[in-house]
């Protein structure tokens, strides 16, 4: 969804809007290159795991991103990590409108289009009645996300080497946007990142693509560090053995992203009125937003609180709506936290599934030396009804998709320490 603030301005790109096919705008005829042999299945056959080193925070960068090899020669694209869409993109060296990166850092197709009359084409479309005018014709696509964000290019189809945890390694073709003309939202400077790397559960994700390949299992997790970085993987074989609290995934094959509940809300062990959420875990999201009630809610009851404590609102701090200062500046989380009290999401379709926000998974400290409450309000921004779990409260946890068995897990763990690889 990436969900940001600061760096970018409130971008809601959460799932994909709309696909539109437009009339071929890049040519057809890129120079050609030597191209690696291709892979052969390895023998583990869905028996490993990749794993990528995480980038990135929540304050004062704003967004979580990997490094990922792709192309022949490889050359590494630091991509934005993001579970609520699907499709992955690159900033592309062509005649371009939005593009940030020096011509070094773009991506150059080589004569790798993916056609018109690829199936995978039609599976990024919004319609079912997907028309190519030639056979020939390239597979051009607009991702438009609720900011008013958009990015337009044409697919293309090249190897993104990967090492598994056995120490295998694979070169597969992998299908991903070259995007040529990106916009975006708000005032702020554009994002520094090549483009996004989708984790959504389409057949377009990196993801679908490796698993039907047959390489890993339709799993993927992330384990984002409070102190910054983290890592990702695709595949089951990090997954602990016991420890995880899974949920179901909501059924809406209509949508790409990640979702679980209905969940009520707790304040400090205790029940409150905010009761039927159904929530989006986002990648994409710096922080986690409600509907205008329940935020409402979670602000009075936070506020409430605090009364009688030595924190008075910080109305002159422009970092996020609603801060406090103290007598002194706060230096770090640990300052504050003995102040606020913890929060949780109790999942009503399993007995005692619930996930533990204490007040690190709410809460900044900004640069002005004052808390700030990292949740807000999706109404007002234009999500509607929807609540999204975003990147503050998903840190210190692995957080599990499972595809396969349509469950999301998590469990608290130390996202400090890589995964042996």
């Amino acid at each position: 969804m990436d969900v940001k603030m600061k760096s970018r301005g409130i971008g809601l790109n959460f799932f994909v809007l709309s696909f539109f096919v437009f009339s071929s705008i890049l040519p057809l005829s890129f120079s050609a290159a030597n191209q690696p042999r291709s892979f052969k299945k390895p023998d583990h056959h869905f028996g490993s795991s990749a794993v990528f080193p995480v980038q990135g925070n929540v304050y004062p960068l704003g967004h979580y991103t990997v490094s990922l090899n792709m192309g022949y020669p490889p050359k590494l694209f630091d991509l934005d990590i993001d579970s609520g869409s699907d499709l992955t993109w690159v900033q592309c060296d062509a005649p371009c409108k939005g593009c940030t990166k020096p011509n070094d850092q773009l991506y150059k197709p080589k004569n790798n289009l993916v056609r018109c009359v690829d199936q995978l084409c039609a599976e990024v479309q919004l319609t079912t009645d997907h028309h190519c005018a030639t056979p020939d014709d390239q597979c051009d696509y607009e991702v438009e996300y609720a900011d008013n964000g958009s990015s337009l290019g044409v697919l293309v189809q090249d190897y993104v080497p990967l090492q598994f945890t056995n120490g295998s390694v694979v070169r597969p073709r992998i299908a991903f946007g070259c995007g040529y003309d990106q916009k975006f939202s708000g005032s702020t400077s554009p994002p520094s990142t090549a483009g996004v790397l989708g984790l959504g559960s389409g057949s377009a994700s990196i993801l679908s693509q490796l698993h039907s390949l047959g390489l890993i299992r339709n799993v993927v997790g992330h384990c984002l560090s409070g102190r910054g970085g983290g890592f990702l993987f695709f595949g089951d074989d990090l997954i602990p053995s016991s420890g995880i609290v899974w949920t179901p995934m909501l059924p809406d094959s209509s949508e790409k992203y990640y979702s679980a509940g209905p969940a009520e809300l707790f304040f400090n062990g205790k029940p409150t009125a905010v009761k039927g959420l159904e929530l989006i875990f986002d990648s994409g999201s710096s922080y986690t937003y409600f509907n205008s009630q329940a935020y409402q809610a979670i602000v009075d009851l936070v506020s409430n609180d605090l009364k009688g404590k030595q924190l008075k609102r910080a109305i002159e701090d422009p970092s996020l709506p609603v801060c406090w200062k103290g007598a002194k500046s706060f230096k770090s989380l640990s300052d504050v936290t003995n102040y606020f009290k913890p929060l949780s999401l109790s999942f009503t379709k399993k007995k005692n599934v619930k996930m533990q926000l204490p007040p690190e998974a709410y809460l900044i400290v900004t640069k002005y030396g004052n808390v700030c409450l990292g949740i807000l309000d999706g109404t007002e921004v234009g999500l509607e009804n929807l609540n999204i779990i975003g990147d503050i409260s998903l840190q210190d946890k692995m957080v599990i998709y499972d595809n396969e068995k349509q469950q999301i897990g998590w469990v608290s763990t130390n996202c400090d320490r890589l995964p042996k690889s």
